[in-house]
């Protein structure tokens, strides 16, 4: 496996996103598009970027300044720990309460109460999984 949020990395994670019906067919038929960071919660800016398209994946790499919709932080033991076992809705929100997940940018509040994109949100947990 590449390095966790390298250009490889999020390249592979990019094309399983794309991969998976209930992640990218779910978000397109809602037309979502967002610019995603992810990252860790210590440091100024993500590590990493994805663009999403109409539910697809379309760009990914370094984080260069691009103007966020969703910015997900988690120190990078937590992130290997979901990447080694997906978390599921109630492990999220759990983390999200003891701070375990943090959103620099987005509502993940308003993003739990729409089902159109809670559970896609979880799916591109495992997506991260298969990479």
């Amino acid at each position: 496996m590449a390095d966790l949020f390298s250009p490889a990395w999020m390249a592979r994670f990019a094309e399983e996103w794309n991969k998976d019906p209930e992640l990218s067919g779910a978000l397109a038929q809602i037309g979502f598009n967002s610019v995603i960071g992810y990252g860790y919660p210590e440091e100024d800016k993500p590590r990493a970027f994805l663009v999403v398209q109409n539910g697809k994946a379309t760009a990914s790499g370094v984080y260069t300044d691009q103007p966020l919709n969703w910015d997900i932080r988690a120190q990078h033991p937590q992130w290997l720990k979901w990447i080694e076992k997906s978390p599921g809705m109630t492990g999220l929100g759990m983390a999200f309460t003891t701070g375990k997940i943090k959103f620099k940018v987005g509502d993940y509040a308003s993003m739990l109460k729409d089902p159109r994109m809670a559970g896609p949100f979880v799916k591109s947990f495992s997506a991260m999984s298969k990479i």
